[in-house]
């Protein structure tokens, strides 16, 4: 399974313009191990073939990598689960600073554990909810990337994201199909949280043909 998975992985990031060496294919081969291992015993994911893993989650987190333009940037990832998006992203540029969210307490073991086994360096897993940790004036405009993989409404992960952002940083999140109703709600508050709406990208993954869009906000400058 190691070489479908770095075939899949080199075709699909070669066809986003995105260079993985034989470290990152290696890290993705140890990740993919521990995420079914430990599927077996706390659900991280769905996994209905042997590729699901690769191309719905893998190749998934790396499409927010062409508009991640500061290879050094703090990268939050709301309600991060099983490391999705952050820990592909961290794989495969080193060099961000990757904070993960999560509520849950057996996902939050999860995540330590593979940041311990691969090894990462700068990759921080944080066990509270979003809300809570609003709480803590610290974390307020401290980072220039926040995301989150289709675990909020755009108009909640706006309010929370707002507060996270650092001015002139990216708000990214990543959708599959979402309503009119939804965007237009977004596009009512996005103002009042000083966000400003940049541009939104579809695209299909891979082999399944999966939908996806991805919806990028600014933070407005102080």
């Amino acid at each position: 399974m190691e070489k479908e998975l770095s075939q899949i992985l080199s075709e699909a990031a070669n066809a986003m313009g995105i260079a993985l060496g034989k470290g990152e294919f290696s890290l993705f081969a140890a990740y993919y191990g521990e995420l079914l291992a430990w599927n077996n015993k706390i659900n991280l994911v769905s996994v209905k073939s042997d590729r699901d893993i690769i191309i719905k989650h893998f190749i998934d987190s790396l499409t927010l990598l062409p508009y991640i333009k500061d290879n050094t940037c703090r990268v939050l990832d709301i309600g991060s689960g099983a490391g999705f998006p952050g820990i592909p992203l961290k794989i495969a540029v080193n060099s961000l600073k990757v904070f993960l969210l999560e509520s849950s307490r057996k996902k939050t073991s999860f995540l330590k554990h593979v940041i311990r086994s691969l090894a990462l360096t700068d990759a921080v897993v944080i066990h509270n909810r979003a809300e809570f940790l609003m709480e803590d004036e610290t974390c307020r405009a401290f980072f220039q990337i926040v995301t989150s993989r289709a675990t909020f409404k755009l108009p909640e992960f706006l309010r929370m994201g707002a507060f996270f952002l650092a001015p002139k940083g990216s708000l990214i999140a990543m959708k599959g199909k979402i309503s009119d109703q939804e965007l237009t709600e977004a596009a009512e508050m996005s103002h009042s949280l000083g966000l400003e709406y940049i541009e939104s990208h579809d695209l299909t993954l891979p082999i399944t043909g999966d939908f996806r869009r991805i919806i990028i906000y600014k933070k407005l400058a102080l």
